[in-house]
């Protein structure tokens, strides 16, 4: 195993040195003018490829065990090879618990029923976590527990806490120290998560074939919706998904990372390493997940991921404005783990899994100060060594490899019949991926503004709290989303008319990047417009396997 992350760092550092290499742009000799533009542009890129060569490393790897294994899970999770997953019953008791806080219950109980009925009741009992303060979404959770499946009420529990200590990860580990201490396994579900009991039989006979395995994290993918910020972005996720998690999970092995939710956890451990402690500042750890995978890593238990999608599935923001809320709560979570890595006794994997979440995010501004960079160069005549088709071929291998988890999730299911049949097809899986491209297309820069420009106010105050969420399908009408997006928008009109009073030449490859921010507006409206979903789903694009099902169903 121990060669397999040295291997993917080679191959990384070949990539990102290719690209840096293919970055290099040639200006007129003697234009001082250029130098510092042209050290900040190349700084930028340089910062930036190791991001991307590690998701091309990743798609490699994942497309490879995609295509040319018979069992790719189990190639990368040794424990799946010649488990018996006809036993009736595993051997450890399981306490499914779902966090809740001021959520709607019917959805939540819907997807919970079908669960129920498949497990045995003797092994797995359900927990709802509830951190709900509101009376009236109290008095509703009351409520409906009250009134549902009383043919169960033995095994089904209510928790809920005063305060909300430690926001989710407090609420687990206290349910774990107290109520959870009687169970071997936790499963623990998101109140948009939704698994069958296939998965969760699964993964629980795992863990007992493989006793020092603490979390068993499947991979998620996103339920089966008509609206069309959700329907388009869960497609393009999943493609991307699949082949990153299975290329990273197979040199990651043992110390994988943890997503938070949708998760097989063996308690005894998760309970005496998994309690966090605040930061240096005094304020709570939000993204508690990846860090409570590594304390497990340092303390020698296993983590696996799963790169297996069957019964896994979770709910996505319904439209851009809670899409972008959610990005701000992420990136707010994971630039915590800055001063953490300054912490002494974590591992060189601990380290890079710390920097990779960190990356997530911290690629966004460079992004947007890449492009500007990009901008001043071409006003200056950086550029005018170059020839139109090389600028293209540059900018077409840094897009390939940017999305290369995701081409290559795409291409093995137009390889593979099999695959293809369960979207539809091969023609309408190529039509959502070629719908989902341009909607990335215009996403992206949209989602890099809005990152940058609260990374960018995070050292002055700006904050993001882990409140309640909207999971709901609406329409965002156009006053709302000029109030939301009105600075991309005068963005993208501030870079367009810099080029075209500087480099009208420019303004054609600027496209791919200003030209979502200019479109901003009508892209928010128009991915929650019911008219678009009504499209989406009568041509059957964008359709995941299960919506297929349900149709031929």
């Amino acid at each position: 195993m121990r060669i397999r992350p040295i291997a993917v760092l080679g191959l990384g550092a070949l990539i990102s040195g290719a690209l840096l290499l293919a970055s290099t742009i040639p200006h007129p000799p003697m234009v001082e003018a250029l130098l510092l533009p042209e050290a900040l542009f190349l700084a930028c890129i340089a910062l930036l490829t190791p991001w991307i060569a590690l998701s091309t490393v990743n798609a490699l790897l994942g497309g490879a065990i995609l295509l040319f294994t018979r069992d790719p899970p189990a190639h990368v999770v040794p424990a799946l090879r010649g488990l018996d997953l006809r036993q009736p019953t595993p051997q450890g008791r399981t306490a499914i618990a779902l966090c809740l806080r001021n959520e709607e219950m019917a959805p939540i109980l819907a997807a919970l029923g079908p669960l129920l009925d498949g497990l045995p009741a003797s092994h797995f009992h359900l927990w709802f976590l509830s951190d709900t303060q509101d009376p009236e979404f109290r008095a509703a959770e009351d409520a409906a527990i009250a009134h549902w499946r009383p043919q169960d009420a033995g095994r089904i529990h209510l928790r809920r806490r005063a305060a909300n200590t430690g926001f989710k990860a407090g609420n687990v580990m206290e349910f774990l120290e107290h109520e959870g201490a009687g169970y071997d396994y936790l499963l623990c579900l998101d109140a948009d998560s939704e698994m069958t009991p296939a998965a969760v039989m699964k993964l629980a006979l795992a863990l007992d074939a493989a006793p020092r395995i603490a979390i068993l994290q499947q991979l998620i993918v996103g339920r089966p919706v008509a609206a069309p910020f959700p329907r388009l972005f869960q497609f393009g996720m999943r493609a991307g998904m699949r082949a990153w998690a299975t290329g990273q999970g197979w040199w990651q092995g043992p110390k994988g990372p943890y997503w938070g939710h949708n998760a097989l956890i063996r308690i005894a451990p998760f309970r005496e390493h998994g309690k966090l402690d605040t930061l240096p500042d005094g304020s709570t750890i939000l993204s508690h997940d990846q860090v409570e995978a590594i304390r497990l890593h340092g303390a020698g238990w296993e983590v696996w991921c799963l790169p297996e999608e069957a019964g896994s599935m979770e709910g996505n923001p319904p439209a851009l404005p809670e899409f972008m809320a959610r990005d701000l709560r992420w990136a707010a979570g994971n630039m915590q783990y800055l001063p953490l890595l300054r912490r002494p006794g974590l591992s060189a994997m601990a380290r890079f899994q710390l920097m990779q979440a960190i990356l997530l995010f911290l690629c966004a501004p460079l992004w947007v100060l890449a492009f500007a960079l990009a901008a001043l160069l071409a006003a200056l005549g950086g550029f005018d060594g170059m020839s139109g088709a090389q600028l293209a071929a540059i900018m077409a291998l840094f897009w390939v490899t940017q999305h290369s988890p995701k081409l290559t999730g795409y291409a093995q299911v137009m390889i593979q019949g099999r695959e293809a049949a369960r979207y539809g097809g091969r023609g309408r899986f190529a039509a959502g991926a070629l719908a989902e491209l341009l909607f990335t297309t215009i996403l992206s820069p949209i989602s890099c503004v809005n990152k940058a420009r609260f990374l960018l106010a995070l050292p002055f105050g700006a904050r993001m709290g882990w409140a309640a969420q909207n999971r709901a399908a609406r329409d965002v009408g156009w006053g709302d989303a000029a109030r939301l997006l009105g600075f991309h928008t005068l963005v993208g009109v501030l870079a367009f008319a810099a080029l075209a009073l500087t480099a009208p030449w420019a303004i054609w490859f600027a496209l791919p990047w200003a030209g979502g921010l200019l479109l901003a507006i009508p892209f928010c409206v128009a991915t929650a417009s019911p008219t678009l979903a009504r499209f989406l789903t009568a041509r059957g694009w964008a359709a995941t396997p299960e919506e297929v099902a349900q149709r031929s169903a």
